[in-house]
């Protein structure tokens, strides 16, 4: 049930963005989506700062970290309506929803007061140093390694990779092995790293859609200070798992806004082309729209018991993955023959073939599909573990 006092919050998140998302901003409405992450990028980093002068940025931290101390119900309503005003990609999320929450729950207070503000107004930018070319989604085969030096920091060697806007940030949270001879989820730790230094190299790789969003990062001799181990050293394993928890929480709920535009697109499309009339796109549009209601009521049950901590979060990152993949699959074949021709050189993509060619990444980043039914069924269901070679 929605209580008065949470409409009259609705309303204010919807009249602050429909004031504030004018002028110099207007442009922005909806650019910097997956797929497009490199529309207006200076712009859009201009736009999550005026949000964050307005008191916007880190809605449900505590209070006394910066943030609003929203509770769950106005979280989703904050992030809901800021996806229906068009609301342009933040580039700030990885700081914001991932390491920001990770440093509140495990953080030093000197790491705290380092970080958080910098974080909250948008003046330090971060990414992801999970994923390595040889792991793939195990990530507790980590292979990148940290070792004291003789001036108590800690160097860093390794390589990561599909690292989100690495090209672009100032800071990462790397997973690194710090005990020599530990194997698996023990004798990792949680590294905070300054991209901007010798001994760190980013990469860009081109991806289908033609854009460099992800990178591989090379450490060679990096270094970062003794106290900017998140949680102790050999915890990191830990840390990780929560920080993937906060991955996969409320600010989801936005995201399927996105989801149900996408979709409404497509059955515009349909409805245009004459494609609406086919029994097996009727069949799989109502699939997709029942789809998108179970990932929706999934994701409230989840934030609405015990957090977004936890396995259960991998039954809410299958869900979207796959439902997203399948969407992109039914724009192609909503698109017809046209789908499969760019629709200018050298390679302009409409937004149907940029959401095909992205989604089939949904089901990999992040932990792909394969690992997610894993931990489902082992820490879910508690089945048996599956069989080692």
């Amino acid at each position: 049930m929605r209580s008065t006092k949470d409409e009259v919050f609705r309303r204010e998140v919807r009249d602050w963005l429909e004031t504030h998302l004018h002028g110099d901003f207007a442009a922005l409405r909806g650019l910097g989506g997956a797929g497009r992450e490199h529309e207006a990028y200076d712009e859009r980093l201009a736009w999550d700062r005026h949000l964050a002068a307005h008191g916007w940025t880190c809605v449900g931290w505590p209070e006394e970290h910066g943030g609003r101390g929203l509770g769950l119900a106005r979280q989703v309503i904050f992030h809901e309506e800021y996806a229906r005003a068009g609301g342009p990609a933040r580039v700030n999320h990885l700081g914001e929803e991932l390491l920001g929450p990770t440093l509140i729950a495990f953080g030093t207070p000197e790491q705290k007061a380092r970080f958080l503000p910098r974080i909250r107004a948008v003046e330090e930018l971060w990414c992801q140093g999970y994923s390595e070319p040889g792991a793939g989604s195990d990530l507790a085969a980590v292979s990148t390694r940290a070792r004291p030096a003789e001036d108590g920091r800690w160097v860093i060697d390794g390589q990561k990779v599909w690292t989100s806007l690495a090209h672009l940030a100032d800071w990462c949270f790397v997973l690194a092995r710090t005990e020599p001879g530990s194997a698996r989820h023990a004798g990792l730790s949680y590294l905070l790293v300054p991209m901007r230094q010798e001994g760190v190299e980013v990469r860009p790789i081109t991806q289908l859609t033609g854009t460099s969003e992800f990178n591989e990062v090379y450490f060679d001799g990096a270094r970062t200070d003794a106290d900017l181990v998140v949680g102790a050293p050999g915890d990191g394993w830990k840390v990780a798992m929560a920080t993937l928890g906060f991955e996969r929480g409320v600010s989801t709920l936005g995201q399927q806004i996105g989801f149900a535009r996408e979709l409404e697109a497509v059955v515009a499309l349909a409805r245009r082309n004459g494609a609406i009339e086919d029994p097996e796109i009727q069949d799989r549009i109502t699939r997709a729209h029942m789809g998108l209601e179970v990932i929706r009521l999934n994701a409230l049950r989840m934030l609405d018991g015990a957090g977004t901590q936890g396995p259960r979060a991998s039954i809410a990152k299958l869900l979207r993955g796959t439902w997203h993949r399948s969407l992109g699959e039914l724009a192609m074949e909503v698109a017809g023959a046209s789908s499969l021709v760019a629709a200018g050189a050298p390679y302009d993509l409409d937004d149907f073939q940029r959401l095909f060619l992205f989604s089939r990444a949904d089901t990999i980043y992040g932990g792909s599909d394969e690992i997610q039914r894993n931990i489902i069924a082992e820490r879910v269901l508690g089945l048996p573990k599956e069989p080692k070679p």
